[in-house]
């Protein structure tokens, strides 16, 4: 029994990983070949697609934009994320409970409902386009992290609070040496969770960024699929090189990470 389960858990694991070989080997390829056959190529395997694509899309500039998107969606999530959860799972005030379900409302709007208002508001309001602030600030608070910071919170044992408080402690004190030291696996999630969504977002920088020296990766190569592939020597192995280019960090930054947020023991803060 224990076989027949490493063996399904085995061919699950190649269907997942084929994609990523195929868009990897595929990128390598010299010339195009979508069938079955050309996942298995016998030769022909140059980096051509990946000079040719950094030829007319800035890869280092658009992924530097990617990375600054990113890490000040990544910042405004764990910072407001942990005051937010940490309040709402260990502060006592009048409301807390409804102001939880608006929390659990809010993600069930979509984004999308949104757009018009927050073009208007942060465009044409506050003047951002083509910054980093205006791409940044929709995302800056992610209700999703909020709900996994209350929840950790709450997972936590009273006495070490108590003990704290006992000691003079003020709430961020708390907060910054008692609570966060216990709560990392909680960080790790949030913030790997989060990144997937900005790193791969297209339609919100697409509509506040004109300049192409703005425009994150995913719409740099949404533009370069749009008006530039056709005319490339293997526009097929082009896209997917673009592709690799864009999934590598998200990859590696799982592949880096996924063991630690398996476990962790919230018990080793109480002795006795």
């Amino acid at each position: 029994m224990a076989r027949l389960r490493h063996v399904v858990l085995f061919l699950g694991a190649l269907a997942f990983l084929f994609p990523f070989y195929y868009m990897l080997i595929g990128s390598l390829q010299s010339s195009p070949d979508t069938s079955v056959k050309g996942a298995f190529p016998t030769s022909g395997l140059t980096l051509d697609n990946y000079k040719d694509i950094n030829s007319r899309v800035d890869l280092v500039g658009s992924l530097i934009n990617s990375g600054i998107f990113t890490g000040g969606v990544l910042l405004g999530t764990v910072v407001f994320g942990v005051l937010a959860g940490y309040a709402l799972a260990r502060l006592h005030f009048r409301g807390r409970g409804t102001l939880f379900v608006l929390v659990l409302l809010v993600q069930v709007i979509p984004f999308q409902l949104l757009l018009i208002p927050l073009y208007v508001l942060i465009v044409r309001g506050y003047g951002l386009a083509d910054s980093y602030l205006g791409m940044i600030l929709p995302f800056a608070i992610n209700t999703t992290a909020v709900f996994i910071f209350r929840q950790f919170f709450l997972q936590l044992p009273d006495d070490l609070f108590a003990a704290a408080r006992l000691d003079g402690a003020g709430e961020l004190r708390i907060l910054w040496s008692v609570a966060l030291p216990l709560v990392r696996p909680a960080l790790l999630t949030a913030v790997l969770l989060t990144f997937i969504g900005p790193w791969n977002e297209f339609l919100w920088p697409f509509l506040v960024t004109k300049q192409a020296d703005m425009q994150p990766l995913a719409v740099s190569l949404a533009n370069y699929i749009s008006n530039v592939s056709a005319r490339a020597a293997n526009p097929f192995g082009a896209i997917l090189a673009g592709a690799c280019v864009l999934a590598a960090p998200a990859v590696g930054l799982f592949i880096a990470f996924q063991r630690h947020f398996v476990s962790t023991d919230l018990g080793s803060g109480v002795k006795g």
